[in-house]
């Protein structure tokens, strides 16, 4: 699939994101809550209540509207979040406390699934151009649908690392992703890589091999792109 606008087709890819790793949620139980992710330190379970609460601040920002110019959009947004800091370290030790307090998987599961089908809705009914704000930026409603089709895609990769079998993102939620990616490197990425490669190559989830690396030239010390 080749790179296509990031503001094209954002709720078809949005709906479809969290569509497709609702649907592999919706059919694990708890001995499956415990399996690893691809997320270092945390089990399928605490990647689903992280991803929860993506969910939930999307619901939130979507009824924040914001004054003045946007700052970020759907690509610069990720220029912000980089891995190994002290608030990258806090946010995984909470998520895995937090979702370890679910005695019951199931409403832990429904916890993501009401939510995400919450903002489904919530996003069909706004309207894309208007700007809203959340965590600390100003961005369109269009772009903070990107970021969140991106990041619930990304994650789906997380997701079914150690779930053999499981069903992968979402087509759209993937042209999203590359989309993005292309957007943060400046061009279409010169290596013909699948849509699943290059979202794990671009997020640091699997390392550039030599070939890869002198096919990127000088670009490849700029990987990964986000993660």
């Amino acid at each position: 699939m080749g790179a296509q606008p990031v503001e094209s087709g954002v709720l078809e890819a949005v709906s479809a994101a969290y569509g497709a790793f609702g649907d592999v949620v919706r059919g694990l139980g708890d001995a499956q809550s415990w399996a690893p992710s691809g997320c270092t330190g945390w089990a399928v379970r605490d990647l689903i209540f992280h991803c929860a609460g993506d969910a939930q601040r999307g619901l939130v920002a979507l009824h924040t509207p914001a004054e003045g110019p946007a700052d970020r959009d759907a690509v610069t947004y990720w220029r912000d979040w980089r891995p190994g800091g002290v608030g990258a370290a806090h946010g995984r030790r909470w998520s895995r406390v937090c979702a370890g307090m679910f005695l019951d998987f199931g409403q832990l599961r429904e916890l993501y699934l009401e939510t995400t089908a919450a903002l489904v809705v919530a996003a069909g009914r706004a309207d894309t151009g208007r700007r809203v704000g959340t965590q600390g930026h100003v961005l369109s409603v269009g772009d903070l649908l990107a970021t969140l089709a991106v990041e619930a895609t990304v994650h789906h990769l997380d997701l079914i690392v150690g779930l053999p079998g499981a069903q992968g993102p979402s087509e759209a939620g993937l042209g999203c992703v590359r989309a993005t990616l292309d957007g943060l490197l400046g061009r279409a990425v010169p290596v013909g890589w699948g849509d699943e490669h290059y979202a794990r190559a671009g997020t640091g989830r699997v390392p550039l091999t030599d070939p890869e690396r002198r096919r990127l030239g000088s670009d490849a010390e700029r990987f990964p792109l986000f993660g």
